[in-house]
């Protein structure tokens, strides 16, 4: 697919009513910093992530769809495919990262996938040569697909719906297709929102990819497991053009603030989900702020760790 560039209110709208009876109009609950938390983690697999598949795969012509589901992840966006997969009774493989977490491998294979572990590198050439091509399935992109990218923006109209003088919203960023869903949705539907990106200064991709005008070669050292996607060179410039800021968050502070949701705010969230109520703790909050919580797949024992810390 070509890049998209924009989409209109009309797109959003009706992107939101298609995936309406499949996926949560997820809360939006104050927070004592001050602004509020959008709970993505509440979605039916943990994170955001089934908006983008329901809209890639509903927006698909039947008979591709037949073929089955294919994906690469780092977990969120392989439970998202598996449960979509599921839902519409078709085959599914997604190729994932031999760290992923258990919960999230364990998760795909309760849904009836296929999980295919690869070692970090020999995975990126698996994207690099894009491999998929050669499979049987039809590939969705986890985000850098525009159907995927648009059923983000779905996201939007919610946050309109509970907060109709939102200012800012704080982002966390792996891949990007989550922010730009979001900031094409704010664009068409409420153009004077500043859409923050936010990542760990354990995986810094998108901030140094900017600094050195390309790829920067990183090698992920976080929690948020979520945001540990490799560059892409489409997603660059969408994203320079797209995000209105980036912030950085310390690791240490990142890890601090999964303990602090599940204790003060009762809120159980992954790494990456964690990263933008960090950066909201950090003095970017007022009552019209949200942090979106992109997800809650976290482990037992990292949890309690955190907790423990």
């Amino acid at each position: 697919m070509t890049a998209i560039e924009a989409v209109d209110a009309a797109a959003v709208h009706e992107v939101a009513r298609l995936l309406a009876p499949h996926i949560r109009h997820t809360p939006l609950i104050p927070t004592l910093s001050g602004g509020s938390l959008k709970l993505e983690s509440q979605q039916p697999t943990g994170s955001f992530k089934v908006r983008g598949f329901f809209a890639a795969a509903h927006l698909m012509k039947r008979e591709y769809v037949a073929r089955g589901l294919l994906t690469v992840s780092a977990g969120n966006a392989a439970l998202a495919c598996a449960y979509v997969a599921r839902s519409l009774r078709v085959p599914c493989r997604v190729v994932m990262f031999d760290t992923a977490p258990a919960l999230k491998v364990e998760g795909v294979r309760a849904l009836g996938a296929q999980a295919v572990l690869m070692p970090r590198e020999r995975l990126l050439e698996w994207i690099a040569t894009r491999a998929w091509e050669q499979d049987p399935e039809v590939f969705i992109h986890p985000f850098a697909n525009d159907a995927v990218i648009t059923g983000h923006s779905s996201i939007v109209p919610e946050i309109l719906a509970d907060l109709p003088d939102v200012e800012r919203v704080l982002v966390p960023v792996g891949g990007g297709g989550l922010i730009c869903g979001i900031a094409l949705g704010f664009a068409a539907l409420k153009p004077d929102v500043q859409v923050i990106g936010v990542q760990s200064d354990g995986y810094p991709l998108w901030q140094q990819a900017f600094a050195v005008n390309g790829p920067p070669g990183l090698t992920p050292r976080t929690i948020a497991d979520g945001t540990s996607a490799p560059f892409d060179p489409v997603m660059f410039e969408r994203l320079r053009s797209l995000v209105s800021e980036w912030v950085l968050v310390p690791e240490a502070t990142l890890r601090k603030t999964v303990g602090r949701l599940a204790t003060e705010v009762k809120v159980v969230a992954e790494g990456a989900g964690a990263l933008a109520y960090a950066a909201m703790l950090d003095g970017r909050s007022s009552a019209r702020t949200v942090a979106i919580l992109s997800g809650g797949n976290i482990d037992a024992s990292l949890l309690a760790e955190l907790l423990t810390e």
